[in-house]
């Protein structure tokens, strides 16, 4: 691996279940020594893409990633354009909705807004969404080039639950079902217990960049609420790439949805 392949292994080793490591967690996580690390660990630190703490000795991301950011943000607004149809999806429909954008072969969660109820399902900002695991996931692979999916799909797949889509071919006809219907529906794929149903975000390239989704438990979702939650992020996302690209990107599902339910009863797919 080059310099620059260790320097990102670095940086991608944080995420927001551990937004600050010691040393040796850093080793541990990037499978590197401790003498290669924190040489690795000195040059980021030299280039402000990590904080050192004197008193824990522990290690941050560092402020010149959050410049980077906004000079992305500036020159392509996802977030900005995204942010009032995720708070406006969870406003109508009283559970979380959350962005993600692809990124090195997962979806990474950019912006969540939180459902007020006490029985809710939480997603953290900046964790990793596996594309065989989660709505979004599939949503995004549904519409990804076919040689991405064969290559994606040739590797051994992420099971975090027993409800995990891994097999191949299942996942194919689920993509093929995505398609037609213009979103994808999860049941617990990433987490027990969780129900969800995500459409993917496309570029001016006509490509999918990201996906939106919502996310609520399984127990009070039915028939009615899954197809409503279905087309209403369908609408989203659509309505996002659009603004995106500057025209309307997104391929309309109105006259080709698969006319058996969404919310099978025994349906192993990803949350």
């Amino acid at each position: 691996m080059s310099t620059v392949g260790k320097a990102m292994a670095v940086l991608k080793a944080f995420d927001a279940l551990r937004p600050d490591m010691g040393l040796t967690e850093i080793a541990r996580a990037t499978g590197f020594d401790k003498a290669t690390t924190r040489r690795l660990l000195i040059q980021l630190s030299e280039q402000g893409m990590i904080e050192h703490d004197e008193e824990s000795h522990r290690y941050r991301l560092g402020p010149a990633l959050v410049r980077l950011s906004r000079i992305r943000e500036i020159h392509f607004p996802f977030l900005e354009i995204a942010r009032p149809f995720v708070l406006a999806l969870a406003d109508e429909t009283g559970e979380t909705t959350h962005l993600s954008e692809f990124e090195g072969g997962f979806l990474n969660s950019t912006f969540v807004a939180d459902s007020t109820r006490a029985n809710r399902v939480s997603v953290a900002t900046g964790v990793r969404l596996p594309l065989n695991g989660t709505a979004s996931g599939l949503a995004w692979l549904a519409h990804a080039p076919e040689s991405y999916v064969d290559q994606y799909l040739s590797q051994p797949l992420e099971a975090p639950t027993r409800f995990t889509l891994t097999d191949p071919r299942e996942i194919r006809s689920i993509l093929a079902e995505t398609r037609i219907r213009g979103y994808s529906v999860g049941i617990q794929g990433h987490e027990e217990g969780v129900y969800s149903t995500g459409a993917a975000i496309f570029g001016r390239d006509r490509l999918p960049i990201g996906a939106i989704a919502i996310a609520c438990p399984l127990v009070r979702i039915d028939e009615t609420a899954a197809a409503r939650f279905g087309e209403r992020v369908r609408a989203a996302a659509n309505e996002i790439s659009a603004r995106l690209s500057g025209r309307s990107n997104a391929l309309s599902r109105a006259n080709g949805a698969i006319h058996h339910s969404s919310f099978p009863e025994n349906a192993k797919a990803g949350a």
